[in-house]
């Protein structure tokens, strides 16, 4: 933003940021003069849609940086035909595998398994408001190391996924593994 009205082309902007060699002069609300040195100014008023898509785009940039700033170890995300699943604070989806069911809460998935599907452990467990801190607790595996679980059922990521938002791992291995959508979660102990 220019610091000295003295600067600004305009004397009856409300606002005047210069980016480059443009000056952007904010006239009224939905008024923007676009002026560079070597152009006319030119005064456009917005029509309804233009401003709609002005406010989304604000919005959306505000949305990203939230999620950005965002440090749930457990957080919820949707797919638009699976629903809602978990998780990870890198947006890196969560499973439970079926068999872990027989065994009480209990990890079964070990050495080749636990490289493929290696166990989830967050040591500060944060959640958002719409999970429940009580639904997760944290288990001591045969070998020693840590696993959150997510009532009762024990947390993992999959190496297939390698990118936030890929849920590769669901439905594997005759369909014993699956994300874990809180709702429909039952609860294993």
């Amino acid at each position: 933003m220019l610091k000295s009205r003295a600067m600004c082309p305009a004397e009856s902007a409300t606002r005047c940021d210069r980016f480059g060699k443009s000056y952007f002069i904010i006239l009224t609300e939905w008024q923007i003069l676009n002026y560079q040195a070597d152009k006319r100014p030119a005064v456009k008023n917005m029509s309804r849609s233009h401003k709609l898509m002005l406010l989304f785009l604000a919005v959306s940039i505000l949305s990203i940086s939230a999620l950005a700033e965002s440090n749930y170890s457990v957080n919820l995300t949707a797919d638009k035909f699976l629903g809602n699943y978990l998780v990870n604070q890198s947006g890196f989806a969560l499973y439970y595998f079926s068999d872990d069911g027989s065994a009480g809460g209990i990890s079964t998935c070990y050495d080749d398994c636990a490289s493929k599907w290696p166990p989830f452990y967050a040591q500060t467990l944060t959640v958002p408001d719409s999970l429940r801190t009580v639904d997760f607790a944290t288990i001591t595996r045969t070998d020693g190391s840590k696993q959150t679980t997510f009532k009762g059922w024990p947390l993992y990521l999959s190496s297939r996924d390698e990118a936030p938002g890929d849920i590769f791992g669901n439905g594997r291995e005759d369909n014993l593994w699956h994300i874990v959508d809180p709702q429909d979660q039952p609860q294993l102990f």
